[in-house]
């Protein structure tokens, strides 16, 4: 017994060890909301849904000291729909860990990372609005990323390339220079066939920040889509440039950006051009903010031409700093071939671990 309790105790001191060493931390975030929705187009539906601020996450993050200011990091986590328990974000061919998969090396250099993590475009579009992340009631989110099929918005027709994510990419962060980072992305298309072997996607983004001015911008050339990197698309470039600046009693937002399609596979090209406002307005005395974004794109496929304009406001209150209520209502129009409208209103609680 004795012995047995010795041979414990060594086996907890190594693994108390290894984790001061590399840093292993266990994190994620819930999110769940209800509400009652109705997107352009479609039919309304009461939800329970998962990610109404921010899509649920889990995951293992890590760092070790390496020595000589050089440091190994990695980073596994994956989204899951906490209303279903699905371990997905509810896109097609979504792998398992499609929000991280990467390990890398750092030090006075930068950062240099292999494996999947963030497109060139995520952090400056959810740096430039009020609601963040969030793929249910952002409208720069929606116009960027998501389509209206009902509506007649396709793919084709949101303003990023491709995923907010990419996979099979190599990564290169600078160091921070007074408030200045960048980062520089190249994804592998990974293309055997003939006449896409030179296929990829290239991108990068600059982040500024300084007391209380944010300026941000990114630039993409993209020819690989899909949620796991494989599928090629026409080619389709997009760029964005945001900022905003709080005066403390209100915090501005402000987007402007294009996309072009050049048609290979489609029949004529496509340019969008997208444009959003936004605000933060904390509540004194309180850990209430009242949020407020509008976006607005103008869709030219060929000689047509195609509107979508959103507006959302809501209300964000942490009852910790771990923990935060929220609610918020969204007004969508999408004006095609005719126009379609739909009103979606959500209430729901946000948890970090």
């Amino acid at each position: 017994m004795k012995n047995s309790l010795i041979a414990i105790a060594a086996v907890l001191a190594c693994a108390s060890a290894a984790h001061a060493q590399s840093n292993v931390q266990l994190t994620g975030l819930v999110d769940m909301y209800a509400g009652s929705l109705k997107a352009p187009g479609t039919d309304r539906t009461g939800v329970v849904g998962s990610g109404g601020l921010t899509t649920s996450w889990w995951g293992l993050k890590g760092t070790e000291d390496l020595g000589g200011g050089l440091k190994a990091d990695f980073n596994i986590t994956a989204f899951f729909r906490a209303d279903s328990g699905e371990m997905n974000r509810g896109i097609p061919g979504d792998t398992f860990f499609s929000r991280d998969a990467n390990v890398g090396l750092s030090g006075s250099f930068g950062r240099v990372g292999l494996g999947r993590g963030m497109a060139p475009n995520f952090l400056p579009t959810i740096l430039t609005n009020p609601f963040g992340d969030s793929f249910t009631v952002s409208p720069l989110v929606l116009h960027a990323n998501v389509p209206n099929f009902s509506a007649g918005w396709t793919n084709a027709q949101v303003t990023t390339g491709t995923d907010t994510g990419w996979s099979n990419q190599i990564v290169y962060s600078t160091p921070d220079f007074s408030g200045l980072k960048a980062n520089v992305h190249y994804q592998f298309g990974e293309q055997s066939a003939s006449g896409q072997r030179g296929k990829k996607n290239v991108g990068a983004n600059v982040l500024y920040g300084a007391g209380p001015l944010n300026l941000t911008a990114f630039y993409e050339r993209v020819q690989i889509a899909g949620a796991q990197g494989h599928t090629v698309q026409d080619t389709k470039s997009d760029w964005m440039v945001g900022g905003s600046y709080n005066f403390n009693v209100v915090k501005l937002y402000g987007t402007y950006g294009q996309a072009k399609v050049k048609a290979q596979t489609l029949p004529v090209d496509i340019k969008n051009t997208t444009y959003s406002l936004g605000l933060d307005v904390p509540v004194t005395g309180t850990a209430g903010t009242f949020k407020a974004a509008a976006a607005h794109t103008k869709s030219e496929v060929g000689l047509d031409e195609g509107k979508r304009t959103t507006y959302t406001l809501g209300y964000d209150h942490f009852l910790s700093k771990r923990t935060d209520v929220y609610g918020a209502v969204m007004y969508d129009r999408v004006k095609w071939t005719d126009t379609k409208s739909g009103t979606s209103v959500a209430v729901g609680i946000r948890h970090r671990f």
